[in-house]
């Protein structure tokens, strides 16, 4: 399994943010070809020195080949445009991982 994260920061404008998340981003990265899972995180509470971000998404698939393929679709160049209408560069992080289960 293949994790794609991305975690924002509190935005200029909260309730502006979460209407075009809710309304725009998520029915376009809802369309991404082979997407398995996509979680939101709301509200998180800092443990470190650090302020909490103020969202986190987590999109998996079963692999990095979905994942890059995903991203090469015109869904998948739509979600990712989109990310510049809901926050500057210096408010959003992404990363992708592999996951792995370390319970078993």
């Amino acid at each position: 399994m293949i994790r794609f994260l991305a975690v924002y920061d509190k935005p200029d404008d909260p309730e502006a943010f979460d209407r075009h998340y809710r309304e725009l981003h998520i029915p376009l990265a809802k369309k991404l070809p082979g997407l398995r899972r996509y979680t939101i995180s709301r509200n998180p509470a800092p443990t470190r020195d650090r302020e909490a971000y103020y969202l986190i998404a987590e999109l998996d698939w079963d692999d990095v080949t979905d994942l890059r393929h995903a991203f090469e679709t015109a869904e998948g160049r739509a979600t990712a445009d989109d990310v510049a209408n809901l926050a500057p560069t210096d408010k959003v992080r992404t990363m992708v991982y592999e996951l792995e289960d370390a319970l078993q």
